[in-house]
């Protein structure tokens, strides 16, 4: 209202109602952007559905393979392994609370202010695993790299790496490893790793259709 008018005021009524309208539709697109990074947590859930989404309407759609809720033997689940031209991503999912702040401060991952060296220290024990196991079946060596997508909290900037392990928003995280590629793989050699990756990994956790 204070808007419509200062802008009616300044300018004239049309122009005033206009602002308000902008400033009415920025206002709510602010609130539904953190509405929705925070519903995962507020859900009390980890963020593997909205995860496996985003990838299917991006990444799989670009020539990119996805194994969901996979269990690397001895070391626990891969919400997703992402298989592609630029290379192989172990996708971890976590969610936090909206006003969470997720850092990193010379080169170690911090979660208000606490470092987080069980979890960063599993998903990369998880990822070295995961290639260990790929390459033996695939009879070539493969790397796995780890990331993971943060759902809701509050990220000083994104994308970030600490530990090894690149932190992002979805979205943003999918943009990452489209740009920063770790291999150069014919669709052939995807095929045969996607392949390789279904016999080392096996399915764990809920089912394909439970995570559509």
């Amino acid at each position: 209202m204070a808007t419509l008018v200062l802008c009616a005021l300044l300018v004239n009524a049309v122009f005033g109602i206009l602002m308000a309208v902008l400033v009415a539709s920025a206002d709510t697109f602010v609130h539904w952007r953190i509405y929705t990074a925070s519903r995962v947590w507020r859900l009390g859930l980890r963020g593997e559905e909205r995860m496996n989404r985003f990838l299917r309407y991006t990444l799989e759609r670009r020539g990119h393979r996805v194994l969901h809720a996979r269990t690397v033997p001895e070391h626990g689940p891969a919400d997703q392994l992402v298989i592609g031209p630029g290379g192989v991503w172990l996708v971890h999912n976590e969610a936090w609370a909206p006003g969470t702040e997720i850092s990193q401060h010379g080169g170690r991952l911090f979660v208000d202010g606490r470092t987080q060296t069980k979890l960063v220290g599993g998903l990369t024990a998880r990822a070295e695993a995961a290639a260990e196991a790929i390459s033996r079946v695939a009879e070539v060596p493969v790397t796995v790299t780890p990331v993971l997508a943060v759902h809701g909290g509050k990220l000083v900037r994104t994308p970030f790496a600490a530990d090894g392990i690149v932190f992002a928003p979805p979205l943003k995280l999918i943009r990452w490893m489209r740009r920063n590629p770790a291999a150069d793989r014919s669709p052939e050699e995807v095929e045969a790793i996607t392949r390789a990756a279904v016999h080392a990994l096996p399915i764990g956790g809920r089912s394909l259709s439970a995570a559509a």
